[in-house]
């Protein structure tokens, strides 16, 4: 039996998420961001298409590095203007009864209390459709505005998201027990003060006495997404994370991404049969190879290389533009993204010129997974990707929106479904189980943060 491909569509709340200077585009609707119907008719399509989930990236800061200013972020719109992804998760689980909705949220820089009843009620509200997509934080403007000095090292950040993990675990898992909320009338009890309980953490970076504010919800503790693909990054979600999105744009990477975050799952105890790894793809489908290569050099014309270039430049911490076009670009640590850092550097087969690396980054799809064709040429790269490296789905980009959606949902998802390849009715309630099977709504036994888990008490 093939293997059932995962999908999700990897959005953002702002105009310029990943197709920079796409926002030009006629047909494209990213200036209607600010618009709850833009949301909501975006998940019922996704729903239509049967997605897994609706991933919605974030940052709290801006692209600063290239050029050493703002000004090219905000004239190409490089994720910026940008809103909070949270507040449109309620509007669109409210016209869906199934799309999972997965958000980013750093640890660096906000208290796990706050944010852990944040991610309580939007599983109460999406009956166990919500995720949370941890990251560490990588722009030195994050920093600032969170008035530090400098930004945290690449690796205390990750020492700090460990700890911040452990609160919320604590939060979700053990501070109200099962039946804690009885509701009985009769003895004037609302929720029975001996099954709720303080958790009292004290670390090196988080003092909580807790208890949780949320009673629990469906699935307790949010499902765990992750991005990190540096050393420390990849030790880190095969600790924690139940999704992985990886990184490294080719074959060979994400083959050795994969196998190497799937030992690692089991040196902590793991199955990885707990673990969803997805990559990052573009796609630009036509009903004809000579739609696809029309709309191909469509966006080309309309490609922004000065906004790739800031987007890299915050991503990796290299300022292309300081560099003379014909110097070599080398691998220096940074504090940035370190997985961006090393693509063309040392994880390059080659050396590579500045010239060489900015023409790259200006081209369409050179960064990642990429295919331009008919639906049946764009179902067997897809089908090609899983089977090659072992990854189980894709986060999927748009260049204008809802179009490259709307085409993938209409021309390929029938393909991938003809060919056993992709679901065509949803089966499950929550997004874990979604994602693991039925019955799976809460973190596996085997999870760190099972550990903290507190059995019902009898009634």
């Amino acid at each position: 039996m093939a293997k059932k491909i995962h999908l999700n569509a990897f959005e953002m709340n702002c105009v310029g998420h990943l197709a920079h200077g796409l926002w030009r585009h006629p047909d494209n609707n990213r200036h209607r961001y600010t618009d709850l119907d833009y949301w909501t008719e975006l998940a019922q399509l996704l729903e239509r298409g049967k997605f897994d989930a609706l991933f919605l990236a974030d940052v709290v800061g801006v692209y600063d590095v290239y050029k050493q200013g703002d000004e090219t972020a905000l004239r190409e719109s490089v994720q910026l203007p940008c809103n909070d992804p949270f507040f449109v998760v309620p509007p669109m689980a409210l016209v869906t009864k199934h799309l999972g909705f997965a958000v980013t949220f750093s640890t660096t820089y906000e208290h796990p209390f706050a944010h852990a009843r944040r991610m309580s009620t939007l599983d109460h509200l999406t009956k166990g459709r919500i995720a949370w997509n941890v990251v560490t934080s990588y722009l030195p403007s994050a920093a600032r505005n969170f008035g530090l000095d400098r930004m945290v090292r690449h690796d205390e950040r990750y020492e700090i998201a460990d700890e911040y993990l452990e609160v919320v675990y604590k939060l979700w898992e053990s501070s109200w027990e099962d039946d804690a909320v009885v509701r009985d009338v009769e003895t004037q009890t609302y929720t029975d003060p001996d099954k709720v309980h303080t958790i009292d953490h004290e670390g090196r970076y988080f003092r909580v006495p807790g208890p949780h504010l949320s009673e629990p919800s469906p699935q307790r503790t949010p499902v765990l997404y992750q991005a990190g693909t540096s050393v420390r990054g990849r030790a880190f979600a095969a600790k924690h994370a139940e999704a992985v999105f990886l990184g490294g744009g080719t074959v060979e990477k994400l083959r050795e991404y994969a196998a190497d975050i799937r030992r690692q799952v089991r040196s902590f105890g793991r199955s990885p049969d707990c673990l969803k790894l997805f990559a990052g793809v573009s796609v630009i489908v036509g009903r004809t190879k000579e739609e696809a290569e029309r709309k191909y050099e469509d966006y080309k014309r309309l490609y922004s290389v000065e906004g790739v270039l800031a987007h890299y430049g915050g991503g990796s911490g290299y300022d292309l533009s300081a560099y003379d076009p014909d110097d070599y670009l080398d691998y220096v640590e940074t504090d940035h993204g370190r997985t961006s850092a090393a693509q063309f550097t040392k994880h390059s087969p080659t050396r590579k010129k500045v010239r060489e690396v900015i023409e790259t980054l200006g081209t369409i799809g050179g960064r990642g997974l990429f295919v331009a064709g008919t639906p049946e040429e764009v179902a067997d790269k897809l089908q090609y990707w899983v089977e090659e490296t072992g990854i189980d789905g894709f986060n999927v980009t748009q260049f204008v929106s809802p179009g490259t959606l709307r085409d993938f949902v209409e021309l390929v998802v029938p393909v991938l479904q003809r060919r056993g390849l992709f679901r065509e009715e949803y089966e499950e309630t929550t997004l874990r189980e979604r994602l693991f099977g039925g019955g799976v709504v809460r973190l596996p036994d085997d999870h760190p943060g099972a550990r903290y888990r507190r059995s019902a008490s009898p009634i």
